[in-house]
């Protein structure tokens, strides 16, 4: 079966934007060490899942080529098959992303049983909550930046209970961002 990853950027007090998604706070530029460890997370990708809002902008950057990016990780990008979850839209816009609605779980079972690589979603927000709350996830990788934000977009949703982590891997980078692999504790 399949992996499924979560890549997601978070400040230290545990927010992945702020109150209204400003993503102002990231820390920029990368550095060669961080570039290479997500070079390695996402060699072994060949699907993409994210939500329609960060769809709307996430894959018309990309096609553009977004500043700073070498060709090598836009194609990377442009060319790995996407799906996107919507309760709204019905059809793609996109090349090369399908949009699937319905039940979540039996969307990315479905998604996990295909024969393939792993699979990443950098989120939204709504995806992350509802991946995290139904316990879809196998890796979390928290890209944590060195800032606190006060309020914002959780990462973790209050799902009324424990989400029991273990942690995996730690790696500091040299521009201040520190990468948490974690995976969940299922019973």
């Amino acid at each position: 079966m399949r992996k499924f990853k979560l890549q997601v950027q978070m400040s230290v007090d545990g927010y992945m934007g702020g109150p209204n998604g400003e993503m102002d706070w990231l820390t920029c530029p990368w550095t060669d060490d961080i570039n290479a460890y997500l070079d390695a997370l996402t060699e072994p990708v060949d699907c993409i899942v994210l939500g329609r809002k960060l769809a709307e902008g996430f894959i018309p950057a990309w096609a553009a080529g977004p500043e700073g990016e070498d060709q090598a990780s836009i194609d990377k990008m442009n060319n790995t098959p996407k799906v996107v979850i919507s309760r709204t839209l019905t059809e793609s816009p996109w090349e090369n992303a399908v949009v699937a609605g319905g039940d979540l779980a039996e969307t990315v079972n479905k998604l996990k049983a295909q024969p393939g690589g792993d699979i990443i979603t950098y989120g939204g927000a709504t995806l992350v909550h509802n991946l995290l709350a139904e316990g879809l996830l196998d890796e979390l990788h928290l890209l944590v930046n060195p800032t606190a934000l006060g309020t914002g977009l959780p990462v973790f949703p209050y799902t009324g209970s424990h989400q029991p982590l273990r942690l995996v891997a730690t790696r500091q980078f040299a521009c201040g961002i520190t990468a948490l692999h974690l995976e969940p504790q299922r019973a």
